[in-house]
């Protein structure tokens, strides 16, 4: 027979209860899924090394890409055709050769998703002992 216990009030799951409520903002549900998006084509360890060597050159072409990242054409190329759809990258055609570069105002827009807030509230992430801070059409980031 199962009888009734008194419930103990030195339970630390019922001072969770009474604790006060934080106001935090939701992530809109087309950003989020915009985000993962986004990371799912950085996740790739090739197309990041696309981004940092181009971030690094105003443009390259495919060849220039393959002999840098030690992968076939056709490799390299399905890497720069999922950026190009993305809207990442662009290309530019110079007879024979594609040429490649960022789209500045694309990647601004993805920091602005991922570091969306109320105006005049601090744009910034803290992960540990880093605070990473994004400053947009060169004002500085609120402290």
């Amino acid at each position: 027979m199962l009888q009734d216990t008194p419930s103990n009030t030195d339970d630390p799951r019922d001072a969770a209860d009474e604790s006060p409520a934080v106001s935090l903002e939701r992530l809109p549900e087309p950003t989020g899924r915009d985000l993962v998006q986004l990371f799912k084509l950085l996740s790739d360890e090739t197309r990041l090394r696309i981004l940092y060597f181009l971030m690094q050159q105003e443009e390259l072409n495919v060849r220039t890409l393959c002999d840098l990242l030690e992968q076939s054409q056709p490799a390299v190329s399905h890497h720069l055709a999922l950026l190009r759809v993305a809207g990442i990258i662009e290309c530019r055609r110079d007879g024979k050769h594609n040429f490649y570069h960022i789209v500045p105002k694309r990647f601004q827009h993805f920091l602005d998703m991922l570091f969306a807030v109320e105006d005049g509230q601090p744009r910034r992430i803290r992960i540990e002992n880093a605070l990473l801070t994004y400053a947009h059409d060169g004002k500085p980031a609120a402290e």
